[in-house]
């Protein structure tokens, strides 16, 4: 799951003002006779920016906060200072570019690099981004979303090299996903296709924040799992019967959240998890269940070579990548199910910017 580059810690202010961090460990000297890439990571809290040489290392990154809330002005200025914090630092690399890449908050026009409506970005409202950046740096530049982006570098340079067909989800906060096939991004007739998170497999199922119910985002990402394991202790504290109590005061869920169900989140389970606690266990053989059903529409409607899984919550859940593939066997048609692996992202924090610098190699 480590890249090459460091792992940086959340940026704090508002204001893309504020001086850029750089990496401080000895990184590789850049050579000009290589190509390199740009790649530019947009989070609601920052921008990173990295370069990234041809065979998908991040040899320097640095970032800026990021003022979403900010004018359309304020945001590309923090674009613009992470991008020129990069010159600066790596002057001689400049010459050697092929591109910059741009991963983004959607919804997204990868055609025209125009940024629409992104939630998380606000200050951005048909943002023409690819041509500001090619406008002011004289760069080509290309835009696309996090899971695209992703699932491209793994594709080209992380663990799905070698299979031409590559289905990429990243578990965490929510569920984000990329389709590859023979190293292109499949975008479907509007730019708009692989949103995989939000496939419906319970129509009764809980409200997702798509607006869809039972929708495999709302019920195996981050918060989901918090909340079903938020359901379980309420139950046991409710009940009051003796069981019902020993279970309550055996539960490391409980203790690792000091007490209080509301403390509790997925990282919570996961931990209880490790230390053997059972209902941790159950909650997370739950989650498994319903990613068997998910992945056994995507094996029946696109037949991948490979799944790869990234994101924060991808390292625990690998732990039942075996009980989702036994799981299979009831959810898909295709008996040739055994024949497409379920591993692990290579990229962790930095896939944001590798993907971005992924777009100007392909």
């Amino acid at each position: 799951m480590n890249s090459t580059a460091k792992t940086w810690p959340p940026v704090e202010g508002p204001s893309p003002s504020e001086e850029s961090e750089e990496s401080a460990f000895e990184t590789p000297t850049v050579d000009p006779a290589h190509t390199f890439a740009l790649g530019v990571d947009i989070g609601g809290t920052k921008v990173a920016a990295g370069l990234v040489d041809a065979q998908g290392n991040i040899l320097f990154q640095t970032r800026v906060p990021m003022p979403a809330h900010g004018s359309a002005a304020d945001g590309f200025g923090a674009v613009q200072s992470a991008i020129e914090a990069m010159f600066a630092a790596r002057p001689e690399a400049r010459a050697s570019l092929t591109g910059v890449g741009i991963c983004a908050p959607g919804p997204l026009d990868p055609a025209t690099g125009m940024i629409l409506n992104p939630p998380n970005v606000p200050c951005w409202r048909n943002f023409p981004l690819a041509a500001e950046v090619q406008r002011v740096f004289g760069l080509a530049a290309r835009v696309d979303n996090d899971g695209n982006a992703a699932a491209l570098a793994e594709a080209i340079w992380g663990a799905g090299v070698g299979y031409r067909k590559v289905f990429y989800a990243t578990l965490g906060t929510g569920i984000g996903t990329g389709i590859v096939f023979d190293g292109r991004i499949y975008h479907g007739r509007t730019g708009s296709a692989a949103e995989g998170g939000h496939v419906t497999i319970d129509y009764r199922g809980p409200l997702c924040g798509c607006g869809k119910r039972g929708c495999i985002e709302a019920l195996c990402s981050g918060p989901a799992i918090a909340r079903r394991a938020k359901e379980r202790l309420a139950k046991f504290q409710q009940a009051g019967s003796p069981p019902a109590e020993s279970l309550r005061a055996e539960s490391k869920i409980l203790a690792l959240a000091g007490g209080n169900v509301d403390a509790v989140n997925a990282e919570t389970v996961a931990e209880a998890f490790r230390q053997g606690d059972p209902l941790a266990a159950e909650v997370l053989r739950e989650t498994a269940e319903f990613l068997a059903i998910w992945a056994g529409n995507v094996i029946d409607l696109l037949e991948p070579d490979v799944f790869i899984f990234g994101g924060g919550l991808a390292q625990f859940m690998s732990a039942f990548f075996g009980r989702i593939q036994e799981q299979l066997e009831n959810w898909c048609v295709n008996k040739r199910y055994v024949e497409m692996p379920m591993v692990l992202a290579k990229y962790g924090p930095d896939a944001g910017i590798a993907g971005a610098a992924a777009l100007c190699r392909t």
